[in-house]
């Protein structure tokens, strides 16, 4: 008889999970701090796409109250009297884009100062027509102020695209200063002619210094908005803007014209000078619509872009996970089965194959010590034969 000797439990092949593990770790650490940086970077300009939304939405409430302070102030200085409802309607415009984007904008505390002056403009003395144009240049001077101060807050002057950039230096740089400056020049134009002779010469130094400031920035805007358009990918942005830009281009090349003293006059002429301005300001009106416009578009593009970016950047990110899940899930089955020697499973119906015969253990019968009893050991059938 023989008795089975105990089963030796294999123990699982645990070093053989750990090569694939370590490497699905090696591989996911740098997919992760890659997807963690682009997606960072991609919410990064995001923001500041949503941000530059903003300060579009403010600089377009800025343009009304623009052009009514410098139409109030030009009749003021002609001792007129100038009807408040376009000025108080563009305040109104401002203070509810204010009251909405203010806090990320940060400029209440500007806005508060330029509103308080523009409310105080009718109640001032203003039947000295010089009085009049130094208090209208101090409400200008601060509106030229905000403007530099939702550009810098909103992240306008940090525009990574070159088209985007132009455009916005020149809705908010260039375009309202040269529109301020303009129609100041033709209000000290005007005043000049009221002036004592004895002030002619610092009159005409006036002039002169104000005229260079006027037409700068000016010429500052035909050439962003050009380079605008060279720069740009977009097919719409040339046929949008330069019609107008060639329109207010030529009414700049008239108001130069005619801001130049000439025929012995030590100033322009005042009625030409006021005509020409008239006609650069109305056209002024138009290329700010266009540009806001084109600048509106060129962030929503932005936007919808980064939007794609940051979705096909997680889609990608996620089917690295399950690749390399899926390949760790193959290493660890592969390691389980040479854990367990690879023994085949028996077919349904037949014999287990015997890859590893049990060992077994001869046992001695007691009645005959000298015979070791074992399977298929002569020495067991030999006392039988004999009694035979």
């Amino acid at each position: 008889m023989t008795v089975p000797a105990p089963r030796v439990r294999r123990r699982p092949a645990v070093p053989g999970l750990v090569p694939p593990l370590l490497l699905v770790l090696a591989l996911l650490a740098p997919i992760g701090l890659l997807f963690a940086q682009a997606d960072s970077a991609t919410a990064a300009d995001h923001e500041l796409a949503t941000r530059e939304q903003l300060g579009v939405r403010y600089l377009r409430a800025l343009g009304p109250v623009t052009d009514a302070l410098v139409e109030a102030q030009a009749i003021a200085v002609a001792e007129g009297t100038a009807s408040p409802t376009a000025l108080t309607t563009a305040i109104q415009g401002v203070a509810e884009v204010d009251n909405a984007v203010g806090d990320e904008l940060r400029s209440h505390e500007r806005w508060a100062g330029l509103r308080a002056k523009l409310e105080a403009l009718p109640d001032r003395g203003l039947a000295d027509p010089e009085a009049a144009y130094r208090a209208y240049g101090e409400a200008s001077d601060l509106l030229l102020a905000l403007y530099r101060k939702v550009r810098e807050s909103s992240g306008l002057v940090r525009d990574p695209s070159p088209d985007s950039y132009f455009l916005q230096d020149g809705i908010g740089g260039d375009l309202p200063t040269a529109t301020v400056l303009a129609s100041r020049l033709v209000d000290l134009a005007r005043l000049s002619a009221k002036r004592p002779a004895a002030e002619r010469v610092r009159t005409g130094a006036e002039l002169a210094e104000l005229r260079v400031k006027a037409l700068g920035p000016a010429t500052d805007l035909v050439a962003d908005l050009r380079s605008a358009v060279d720069s740009s990918e977009s097919t719409d942005l040339g046929a949008n803007v330069l019609t107008p830009l060639d329109t207010y281009q030529r009414s700049l090349e008239t108001f130069a014209a005619f801001s130049t003293p000439g025929g012995g006059r030590s100033t322009p002429s005042t009625e030409q000078l006021t005509r020409t301005g008239l006609a650069a300001q109305s056209a002024a009106k138009q290329l700010r619509t266009v540009i806001l416009n084109q600048l509106d578009a060129l962030l929503e593009r932005r936007l919808d872009a980064l939007d794609r970016d940051r979705l096909l950047g997680q889609v990608a990110t996620a089917v690295a996970v399950v690749l390399l899940g899926g390949l760790a899930a193959l290493h660890i089955t592969t390691a389980r089965r040479r854990g367990t020697g690879g023994r085949p499973r028996p077919a349904e119906g037949g014999p287990a194959p015997s890859v590893h015969s049990e060992p077994t253990v001869p046992v001695r019968d007691t009645n005959h010590p000298s015979v070791a009893v074992g399977p298929g050991d002569p020495e067991r059938w030999r006392p039988f034969d004999a009694a035979r």
